[in-house]
């Protein structure tokens, strides 16, 4: 099953619209998981009507049309693995230790906000952060994620860079 992560889109405030290479993406993946700061619903329906599949959670940046939508936490089984998307996990330091506090029973918690790329491990839930395909902030990239997922595996994981505008 392969997955495509992303989050902090922030359409329109920080992109007129997403990266093509990242519409192509959402058409190849099973599922796609968005960590939030859509900004625009109009983003949201579009990837509504291009994913297979889409899991997504609201950000601190999403007004009520989202929020109505979309919750504050996902939770989905992915190719044997207990995932858990959400926007905000507060400051890097002790950021294991808390999300393994406030999201027991996952394996892979995809989260945004900062818009850094993240990829740790420990005491058993993987933490990813795909950066932001639209809003490099002080990273010398703009990025998203992908990654294949079966029989309780993880696999093939990479961060995509995307051009500089």
């Amino acid at each position: 099953m392969r997955l495509l992560l992303v989050a902090d889109t922030h359409v329109p405030l920080r992109a007129k619209r997403l990266p093509d290479e990242l519409l192509r993406e959402v058409e190849r993946a099973d599922v796609v998981l968005h960590a939030g700061d859509w900004v625009d619903v109009a983003t949201l329906d579009l990837l509504e009507a291009r994913a297979r599949r889409l899991i997504g959670v609201f950000g601190n940046n999403d007004g009520p049309g989202l929020r109505a939508r979309l919750p504050e936490v996902a939770r989905a089984r992915l190719g044997g693995l207990r995932f858990g998307v959400v926007h905000e996990t507060g400051p890097a330091r002790g950021r294991e230790e808390r999300c393994a506090a406030r999201h027991p029973g996952l394996d892979v918690l995809v989260f945004g906000h900062s818009h850094i790329p993240w990829d740790t491990s420990a005491g058993g839930l993987r933490l990813l952060n795909p950066g932001s395909p639209t809003d490099r902030r002080r990273q010398p990239y703009r990025t998203y994620m992908t990654c294949v997922v079966g029989e309780g595996t993880l696999r093939d994981l990479v961060l995509h860079r995307l051009p500089q505008r």
